[in-house]
């Protein structure tokens, strides 16, 4: 009767440290999900402030043409709405992939991480051609301190754009292999931030350097 109670009570200490050690480990992934959530608000920010930078550079720039071309003579607002909808459409898809995500559906989230994908690949390649074809035409940046200006502008958030795509087409081939864990989905929760910063950057863009410039 003893050695019974004895091993009842050993089996019952046993869950109890079982239990504890579990609570534990949840509460430790819990807070290394949340201060890695929280380090990426903190790059967010640093982000932003290389951003409030380039747009004072432009706002002191865009007027010294040199007598070359001024924003009315080379943007083209049609051409840049498509790729604005392209990229804002993007951020909306990428949402939908988030909470597929986090209702743990691979095949979806794949599928709309792939839509996203493309979708930023035409802003991008949109980007490319209006660089290339400014250029061709005699308008590079080395032109006058507007086109610099621009270049560096518009290019600074090609640049992290194309860094958000790399970024996708590695977070789609880890949902493909290792499934949506925790770990996945606290990745894909920083670069959905990432990406839509990057939305409210090219709203930015759009209106002081496309809309006002045109004007």
């Amino acid at each position: 009767m003893s050695i019974a109670i004895r091993a009842n009570l050993g089996v019952a200490d046993a869950n109890k440290h079982y239990d504890v050690s579990h609570a534990t480990s949840h509460d430790e992934h819990h807070d290394t999900s949340e201060n890695t959530l929280f380090g990426f608000w903190l790059y967010l920010m640093t982000d932003c402030i290389l951003f409030a930078s380039v747009f004072a550079t432009y706002a002191v720039l865009y007027m010294n043409t040199d007598g070359g071309v001024s924003g009315k003579d080379i943007f083209e607002l049609n051409f840049v709405l498509i790729e604005t909808a392209a990229l804002l459409v993007s951020s909306i898809t990428f949402g939908f992939a988030l909470i597929c995500a986090k209702h743990q559906k691979k095949a979806a989230t794949l599928g709309w991480l792939l839509i996203t994908f493309a979708l930023g690949c035409a802003f991008i390649g949109m980007e490319i051609y209006e660089f290339h074809h400014l250029i061709e035409h005699g308008n590079g940046p080395q032109r006058s301190a507007f086109l610099s200006s621009f270049f560096a502008l518009v290019g600074l958030h090609g640049l992290h754009v194309t860094a958000g795509l790399l970024w996708m087409a590695i977070m789609m081939f880890e949902v493909l292999k290792t499934g949506l864990n925790k770990r996945s989905i606290t990745r894909l929760g920083c670069l959905s931030l990432f990406w839509h910063f990057l939305d409210i950057v090219w709203i930015c863009v759009f209106t002081v350097v496309y809309l006002l410039g045109a004007m």
